[in-house]
C-alpha cells in the first residue's frame, strides 16, 4: 500500500511543531512562523486533566493555505532555537507515519522474540497495523499471565 494514499492534500499543508518550550505562547508560536504563508488555522494543545491540567502539551499543529508555504516553514524552522531548544518540525503526515512504524516495529518485534504467531503465518491475511496490534495484545495476556501465576506462588497456604 502506498502510504501516501490515505494523506489528503490538508495534511500536506498541516505542520506538526514539536519540543516547544512551555513559556512559548499561541501568539508567539503564530509570530514565529508568519513569516512563511498564510496560516489558515492552529491547534495549540494542551494538557486537559490531571496535576498538568491547563499547562501546554509541548507541541502544536499549523495549518497553511499551501503545500509550499508548510514546506519553506519546515525547512526554515527544523532545530531552530525557541527558548532555547531546537524545535522540531515536521510535515503532519510525516509525524504520523514515523510514530506508525516506530509502533508497529516495536509490536512486531517484541511479538517475534515472544514466539507469538502471528495470524499471516496461519495464512489469513491482515493488514501490519492489525497485526502488530493483534500481537501486542497476546504480549500483553502473556505477560499478565505470568505475574498472576507469580503472585499464586508467592500468596501463603
Amino acid at each position: 500500500m502506498d502510504s501516501g494514499s490515505f494523506v489528503d492534500e490538508k495534511c500536506e499543508s498541516r505542520l506538526y511543531i514539536g519540543n516547544l518550550d512551555f513559556r512559548i505562547t499561541e501568539a508567539a508560536l503564530i509570530k514565529l512562523f508568519n513569516p512563511f504563508g498564510t496560516i489558515v488555522s492552529e491547534d495549540f494543545l494542551w494538557h486537559t486533566r490531571g496535576p498538568k491540567r491547563g499547562e501546554p502539551r509541548g507541541f502544536a499543529f499549523i495549518q497553511y493555505s499551501t503545500k509550499e508555504e508548510a514546506e519553506l516553514a519546515k525547512e526554515k524552522m527544523h532545530g531552530r532555537l525557541a527558548c532555547g531548544r531546537p524545535l522540531v518540525v515536521r510535515l503532519a503526515s510525516e509525524k504520523y507515519l514515523i510514530e506508525t512504524q516506530q509502533k508497529s516495529s516495536k509490536v512486531l518485534g517484541s511479538a517475534s522474540r515472544g514466539g507469538i504467531l502471528s495470524s499471516g503465518s496461519l495464512g489469513l491475511e491482515q493488514s501490519p497495523s492489525k497485526s502488530a496490534k493483534i500481537a501486542a495484545i497476546k504480549s500483553k495476556l502473556k505477560d499478565l499471565e505470568g505475574e498472576s501465576s507469580d503472585a499464586k506462588k508467592l500468596k501463603p497456604s
